[in-house]
């Protein structure tokens, strides 16, 4: 079912997520290129239908990500409850970019299963049409490696489309480095596309 306001008002908001973090908790702040004030933040559930609208605009885009399928509104609430959840219990860290009080973008990293003793993270990162190429995704990337060391963990992969260059450019920016390509995993729009394996030591 969807949640209700009251239900979406009740959450995890006065409950600690990640590594003590709030739900709606400030960790960064800063200006773009264009002058737009950009605050990246833990998500909360009110956050519902600014992430529905992010991620359905991109299926729209035919952006170069692992989803296809517009999500509906019930199953978009029941991710993020689910991802809330995740937060409460370490498994999972999530963060937001928020411009004019819109959630324009979003990124998280997970424990991978079985890696207790490796501690390897797997990143993903998806950015609105219209806030790319102004330093936000890298910013983000940032942020999600400073948070990796608090989880503990000693590695980060992050994978893209072999012809997605821009999000390429920037995990490299950052400090990652080509460990793999998977050969013509994905079929998009007739074609074969290869992913790019990348990863990072953290500690």
């Amino acid at each position: 079912m969807i949640p209700t306001p009251k239900e979406l008002s009740v959450s995890l908001e006065a409950n600690t997520v990640g590594t003590c973090l709030k739900a709606g908790k400030i960790l960064k702040g800063f200006n773009v290129k264009d002058g737009r004030k950009v605050v990246l933040r833990t998500p909360r559930l009110r956050d519902l239908d600014d992430l529905l609208e992010l991620i359905n605009s991109l299926v729209d885009e035919k952006a170069e990500i692992y989803i296809t399928q517009k999500f509906t509104r019930e199953a978009e609430a029941d991710w993020l409850l689910k991802i809330l959840s995740r937060l409460k219990k370490d498994e999972q860290f999530f963060l937001v970019a928020e411009v004019d009080k819109i959630v324009i973008a979003s990124s998280d990293f997970q424990v991978k299963d079985g890696d207790e003793r490796n501690r390897v993270g797997a990143i993903g990162i998806i950015v609105k049409n219209g806030y790319r190429n102004l330093g936000i995704g890298t910013e983000m990337m940032k942020t999600l490696l400073e948070q990796a060391a608090f989880f503990g963990l000693k590695t980060m992969t992050v994978n893209a489309f072999a012809t997605n260059k821009r999000a390429i450019h920037v995990y490299e920016k950052v400090g990652f480095a080509q460990s793999g390509i998977i050969p013509k995993k994905h079929l998009r729009q007739g074609r074969f596309i290869d992913e790019v394996i990348m990863s990072k030591s953290v500690m």
